[in-house]
């Protein structure tokens, strides 16, 4: 089998030839195994790890915003962050904003994404992996930093309509950048790979009630954009999100990244005997517990057991529980994971 043939197995549920491994990482610990592995460029690594998925994007080609003095990058829609990495946002600007106020901010224009690339980016891999595209749409995220989280739950029950305006607002940029892309390239892609954590270590971010009044609408559109153009469509979410699965799966979701087993409600046994059949689970390997703090027999072991667990009737790919890799985790625990999945994951 190819990687997308894998791939596109288990989202069948159906066992491939082996299970399908994920790798995902943040840019220290990329240049660190590089250089630890003597490997000289990114796609050797890739295939190093033996990674069955290749990502392709929308690239910025809107208008120059200068960044304020402390800040060190600004969102699509204009929030300014600092801090390691993404960072914390500066400031809440629809904070004390009315619905009028609401829809007269200076929302970005969707064409201010170049797609123009997307379609020969994709059909460089010749169809030999599974290909990620469309907008990550973080729009769970934007809303906290547009409102501020407390004043976004309080919104919530005060001003739904407000509420409503600003998701409707944020998730159709990303709906529309999303369509631009597959109207460039659907047939060349294959998942819709979006994200928005809504679990913490102890359970949801919000009650089932909130999420599905102003949350689930807005991932069922999404996920129905890539329906109609024959993607399967997968969520990352990190965090104790088990009390949201089954709707989740109402809504029509094909797979779920990047499942951590660390988190409340997050059981790999009872994830896979209640909604194995349904849909796939990618990831279950801790990045915390396992993978930073163990060691390469320490996680082969766990590896082992995990693809034990998940891999039975498909619906599995194989990774780290969260999709950045931290620079601190050691090398050779990566190296160790993936061979095992290697090793382990082949269908008898």
């Amino acid at each position: 089998m190819t990687s997308r043939d894998r791939v596109l197995t288990a989202f069948d549920h159906r066992e491939p030839d082996y299970v399908p491994r994920w790798c995902g990482a943040s840019p220290g610990f990329w240049e660190k195994a590089k250089r630890e592995l003597g490997i000289a460029d990114d796609e050797a690594l890739r295939q190093r790890f033996g990674d069955d998925f290749r990502r392709v994007s929308a690239r910025y080609a809107g208008p120059e915003f200068p960044l304020s003095p402390g800040a060190t990058c600004r969102t699509p829609f204009g929030v300014e962050r600092h801090g390691i990495g993404y960072g914390q946002p500066l400031s809440h600007p629809l904070a004390s904003a009315t619905l009028r106020g609401v829809h007269d901010y200076p929302w970005p224009d969707p064409t201010w994404m170049d797609v123009s690339h997307i379609r020969a980016e994709a059909e460089a891999w010749g169809r030999r992996y599974a290909i990620l595209g469309g907008d990550w749409s973080p729009f769970w995220h934007d809303a906290i930093d547009l409102l501020g989280m407390e004043n976004l739950y309080l919104k919530m029950y005060d001003e739904p309509p407000l509420v409503d305006a600003v998701m409707q607002h944020l998730v159709g940029y990303y709906a529309e950048v999303s369509q631009r892309v597959f109207d460039a390239a659907a047939d060349a892609l294959d998942i819709f790979f979006i994200g928005n954590d809504l679990g913490g270590q102890t359970g949801p971010l919000l009650s089932l009630p909130l999420f599905e009044r102003f949350v689930l609408p807005h991932l069922k559109r999404l996920t129905d954009l890539g329906h109609a153009y024959g993607l399967k469509v997968t969520l990352h979410c990190c965090g104790g999100f088990a009390p949201l699965i089954p709707s989740l799966i109402e809504a029509g979701l094909d797979g779920l990244h990047a499942i951590q087993p660390s988190c409340a409600g997050m059981d790999l046994r009872t994830l896979k005997t209640e909604f194995g059949s349904r849909i796939l689970f990618n990831g279950c390997i801790d990045s915390h517990h396992v993978l930073i703090e163990g060691t390469p027999a320490s996680v082969r072991e766990r590896t082992r057991e995990v693809v034990g667990i998940m891999k039975p009737g498909g619906g599995f790919v194989a990774g780290a529980s969260h999709d950045w890799i931290l620079e601190e985790t050691p090398v050779a625990n990566v190296a160790a994971m993936f061979d095992t999945v290697r090793e382990y994951g082949r269908s008898e």
